[in-house]
Formats: structure tokens, sequence, C-alpha cells
């Protein structure tokens, strides 16, 4: 079977890897001149990990990483918890991998590469019709039998229309300070309302580093990029401090407006992910806040649900199982980002003072924490279909 990816990204190179474990012949076509990765720090959740074991880099992006068993708010002026989310209080088995980006693309990388798959660089895929990729400059691919679309969030080979979300944010990856009290193994959170969020995430020693990182987040109003540059460093840096005084040493190493970079957010999913010929996995799949953690997480299933489908059944059977066997998944987890995210960014009132007095007290009371606790872990239904050796 031949089978082109689309898009060198973390849901496309993990395809690449399954697909050539089935055998597949794969080429992996993005328009970098280079391998690099985009983006912050991020975290895999347990069932995108038991993906990772699979492709053979779980144990490397753990090396590179930094394992963390929690999920801690505060409501910036109180103090008081907002968020308390356990991976697993019980007994610590279970853990999220928080790691920057660069570690977990070089190991999918290096992995796809060593599998046998092709690579065309610096080629920009625009069209996809019967098999058939037209490229940037006009040319034609030869038929594949597949072409798997994993071009992101902005993929002009998929069809669907997202809806852009009120809020996005700053972010940026710094050193982790030698004076900081922060625990290097929690999510650590702080809001003010619902229209201020200030985020560090531990993400380990990537490789090239000699120090530990953390990945920054500062919530911001979509339209708001250009209002934020023109306030300055200083301003920000000093009603962040004020927000939470323990994020001060972590802002200080911003010197360049420059080493920021505005992520904006979008939600939707495709009711059918596949057409003739073309599967859409990941971001081109479905969108939606990163405020649950699950975006890396969905791209690895989506990848590894394709290719245990394409394992099973010829193509024109295969999309139809690939799609029913992420369907209520992916659903489930689109509905509660979208239920989620205006109580941590947005403009409302009474979201942040639903979610401070009577949602954060309620989710302490039992069997509520363990229900959180599936939902951080991507568990809160089946990842996997009955019968899969991962279920």
């Amino acid at each position: 079977m031949k089978i082109a990816i689309a898009g060198a990204g973390i849901g496309g190179l993990a395809a690449a890897i399954l697909l050539r474990q089935n055998g597949a012949d794969v080429t992996l076509f993005d328009q970098f001149l280079a391998p690099e990765p985009v983006g912050s720090g991020l975290v895999i959740q347990p069932v995108g990990q038991a993906v990772l074991k699979v492709c053979g880099v779980l144990d490397e992006t753990i090396a590179t990483g930094n394992l963390v068993h929690r999920m801690l708010g505060h409501e910036g002026d109180s103090g008081r918890r907002v968020l308390d989310v356990w991976y697993d209080r019980a007994n610590g088995q279970r853990k999220g991998l928080a790691l920057h980006r660069n570690a977990l693309f070089q190991a999918l990388w290096d992995s796809a590469i060593a599998s046998g798959t092709k690579v065309r660089t610096d080629v920009q895929v625009t069209q996809a019709h019967a098999g058939v990729l037209t490229l940037a400059d006009g040319t034609m691919t030869e038929p594949f039998d597949l072409i798997v679309d994993a071009l992101g969030a902005h993929s002009p080979l998929s069809p669907m229309s997202a809806k852009d979300l009120p809020y996005g944010a700053l972010w940026a990856n710094v050193d982790w300070p030698e004076a900081s009290k922060l625990p290097k193994d929690e999510l650590r959170q702080t809001y003010r309302k619902a229209s201020n969020m200030v985020g560090v995430l531990p993400i380990g020693t990537p490789p090239g580093q000699e120090k530990p990182m953390a990945a920054i987040f500062w919530s911001l109003p979509q339209g708001g990029y250009d209002a934020w540059r023109k306030g300055g460093l200083a301003a920000w840096q000093d009603q962040a401090a004020a927000l939470w005084p323990a994020f001060a040493d972590f802002a200080a190493q911003i010197t360049d407006p420059d080493q920021l970079t505005m992520a904006r957010y979008a939600h939707g999913t495709l009711a059918t992910p596949y057409a003739d010929r073309i599967a859409h996995i990941g971001d081109a799949a479905h969108r939606a806040s990163p405020q649950l953690g699950q975006g890396a997480n969905m791209a690895l299933l989506d990848a590894y649900a394709l290719a245990r489908a394409l394992k099973a059944h010829p193509v024109a059977q295969a999309l139809p199982a690939y799609a029913k066997a992420r369907r209520w998944h992916v659903r489930t987890y689109q509905a509660m980002s979208w239920a989620f995210t205006p109580q941590y960014q947005s403009d409302s009132r009474w979201l942040p003072v639903l979610r401070d007095r009577l949602l954060f007290p309620a989710s302490m009371i039992p069997p509520v924490p363990r229900l959180l606790t599936s939902l951080v872990c991507g568990t809160v239904l089946p990842a996997f279909p009955r019968g899969d050796p991962l279920r």
C-alpha cells in the first residue's frame, strides 16, 4: 500500500511510524527545509503515552521530559484553590508526560526515518484529489492508495469550518529558575476571574539543553496581541508578577517580545474525518482549546486508530472503521473542552464565580475526583475500541 502523509507534526510522524510497522510504503511531505518542531511545551496523557510506546519512543521521551502528577490552579487575589486534579493520587502509577515539543518531535522524527519513511521537504501541499497531491508550484504527485492529512489547524485539505475562540495565549520556553520554589512535578496556574490566566509547566531537559526548562503561558484575547506589544514588556511583567509573585522569575527571562508567541485557538469537529482516499487526523479533524491538555494526545490516538484500521481492512472499509473507532472519544472531549474553556478563558463575570464557589468544591466530593482524573488521563471514555491490545 502506498500512503502519502501531508504534514510532519506529531500526528503525521506517529502515523508514518505505525503505517511502516504495517508494511506500507510511506512518503511524508512537509514545507520545512530542515526538520524542526513548531510549538511550546505540551503534556502527553497516559493513553497517548501508550501510543508512544507502540511507536518505540516512550522511554526516550520520558528521559528528556518530566513526569507530572498534578494540575493545581489558584485564584490570584484570594489564593484559593480553584483547580486540583491528580493523575493518580492513590499510588502514583499514572502521570502526565510534560516535555518540550522539540523532544517529542526529535524522537518521532528519528524513529520515522529509521523505519524507512521517505521524506519530501520544501514542498507545500495545497490540494488532494483521488489520491494525488497538488503542490504549491502546480506540480502533482504520483497517485497514492491513501493520503493522510496531518497538516494541522490550517490544513488546506480539510473541509472543516471551525469557530475562533475569544481567547488564545502567549507562550515561551524558559530556564527553570534556581530560586523557584514551585514543584517540578505539577502544572501550576493562577487566575483572576476568567480573563487573566498564567501558567508554568515543567518540561524537563530537552535535547541540547543543560538546564531544566519550563513552558510559560499567559492568556490573551484573540485581538489583544498588538495592544500587548504596545504596552511593553515591563508593564506585562509587573502585571504578571502582581497576579502571581512566583511567576516573576520566569517572566524576567523574557527580554524581547518576540520570545513570546501568540497561539490562537478554534473549536470544530469534522462529522466525517475522511473522504475518497483521504483521512484527516489531529487538528485537521478536530480543533479545541488546550485547556484539557488533549491536543497532541488526540493526534496520537488518531494515528494509532487509522493504522489499526488499515491493518485490518482495505482502504474503503478502513476509513469508516477509523472514524467509528474515534467518534465518541473525540466528541466527548470536544464537548468537555467546549464546556470547560469559558470558565478559564473568557470575559464572563459569572462563570468564574460558578467555577470557584460551586464547581470546585463539588469537584472535591467523591466520586468526582476520580472522574476528573479519568478526564485528564484521556480515559473518561475508552480511547481504544473493544478488542484492541492497548485497551
